[in-house]
């Protein structure tokens, strides 16, 4: 991207690409080309259409249900966290007013971490993996045309978006601490003032 090594946008203060159009990485012909993929250009006019028409207006919840009616979805897939199941079902229902809905929970195929040497919250029992490779390909099978995300683990949500066939969108990000609202460590001052003490702590105990 242009001569450009080392780049942190979110340290900019001016932002001139949003407010004047500045090309700051002489880059912009070469992502117009990236949107002459018909499945990526198809996503990005729904997206966009979406944005410009309920900016504002709409929770995600809607704005995701109005997303898959822009891109012509008709099977949307949920991939959920057995500890969001409650919140799972209540997706399904409202999807299922307009879209063939496909659930599946993270703990599919129920394989033991043993089985796989994985590490475990609690070593002295017996602990099933969760298995976001196998709930995108529960999706895959299904032939959905978008896939949500509600809650699962970090990490686990990659491992399910680089395995999925469809479009992927996250409705819930998982975060057990608050309330499954991530932003707060940033908002909050106590919580993040913690964050920073425990991440300076852990670079001092590097050798």
């Amino acid at each position: 991207m242009g001569r450009e090594t080392s780049i942190h946008c979110a340290r900019c203060e001016k932002k001139e690409c949003a407010s004047d159009g500045k090309d700051c990485f002489e880059a912009a012909e070469d992502s117009r080309q990236i949107y002459q993929d018909e499945r990526i250009a198809g996503l990005h006019r729904a997206a966009t259409a979406i944005e410009g028409r309920h900016y504002g207006k709409e929770t995600r919840l809607r704005e995701i249900m109005l997303f898959a009616r822009e891109m012509g979805a008709r099977k949307v897939g949920i991939a959920f966290c057995v500890g969001l199941s409650s919140e799972a079902r209540a997706v399904e229902e409202i999807l299922a007013n307009e879209f063939d809905v496909v659930s599946v929970c993270c703990k599919v195929c129920g394989i033991s971490k043993d089985s796989m040497n994985l590490e475990k919250i609690r070593p002295d029992r017996a602990e099933v993996t969760c298995n976001p490779a196998g709930q995108a390909r529960v999706l895959n099978k299904a032939g959905t045309d978008l896939n949500v995300i509600c809650g699962l683990c970090v990490g686990h949500d990659a491992v399910f978006s680089m395995t999925s066939q469809a479009p992927v969108t996250t409705l819930i990000a998982k975060d057990r601490v608050l309330a499954h609202n991530p932003v707060g460590a940033i908002y909050c001052q106590y919580v993040r003032r913690r964050l920073n003490q425990a991440v300076e702590e852990e670079g001092r105990a590097k050798p």
